[in-house]
């Protein structure tokens, strides 16, 4: 069934305003937040933040959650991220222009290391994804396809659960563009371990509320035993 133009434009109005792009850009961290946390975030009025959830609840791109007393917010689901994202990069890089210290700093944190919804991205989500490939974890010929040598790997060295991903609807290792770096790195249910993983176990901490992530003194042993890598971002 192909989208009509009324669908289509729809969708697109949904981003067409900056409060509501700017929630989108915050809840690329894969973390649920709270209509009161967005809306400082953005610097609107928690009535004004609540008009544009609804928004885009209604239009699919976001869900809403209830705990206890609470209510939170979330993207629907990969999909969603990766046409975030997607968009993003085809922005480019930032126009050049007088920026702040602090804008340049957090531009470069993001580049450095950075949550893509739910797999790390930047020089740091490229460096895993190229170790891996070249560990024989992972293929990237004609798309990303974990190996058998790699489903071995996250078992034994990870944790994993092989069982649940054979049960899964969602593939087990997608490309995804980064925009920073150009290339793809991995993404899918696979990608989504080694982020979980890294920031269970502190081998990446975030910095700050936004995306980006750092590598610890701990993940670059991590990275180096498991994976050979001596430089992660």
């Amino acid at each position: 069934m192909t989208a009509s133009s009324a669908e289509l434009a729809g969708l697109a109005g949904l981003l067409a305003d900056r409060t509501r792009a700017a929630f989108c850009l915050a809840l690329l961290d894969g973390r649920a937040w709270t209509a009161g946390e967005l809306a400082a975030h953005a610097g609107v009025a928690p009535s004004t933040a609540s008009e544009h959830l609804h928004r885009l609840i209604e239009g699919g791109l976001l869900v809403q959650r209830k705990q206890g007393r609470h209510r939170y917010v979330q993207l629907a689901g990969p999909e969603a991220a990766r046409l975030i994202e997607d968009l993003v990069g085809f922005l480019g890089p930032p126009k050049s222009g007088k920026q702040s210290l602090r804008a340049v700093s957090a531009s470069a944190a993001l580049a450095r290391g950075r949550t893509c919804y739910d797999h790390l991205a930047g020089r740091l989500g490229v460096a895993i994804s190229d170790a891996m490939t070249g560990r024989g974890l992972l293929n990237q010929v004609d798309g990303f396809a974990v190996t058998e040598a790699g489903l071995g790997w996250f078992e034994r060295e990870l944790g994993a659960d092989l069982a649940v991903w054979r049960g899964s609807r969602r593939p087990l290792a997608k490309a995804c563009l980064d925009w920073t770096e150009r290339r793809s790195h991995l993404a899918g249910s696979a990608g989504a371990f080694v982020c979980r993983v890294s920031l269970e176990r502190g081998w990446v901490k975030r910095i700050g509320s936004g995306r980006a992530v750092r590598v610890t003194p701990a993940g670059s042993a991590a990275f180096g035993e498991l994976l050979g890598l001596t430089a992660t971002g």
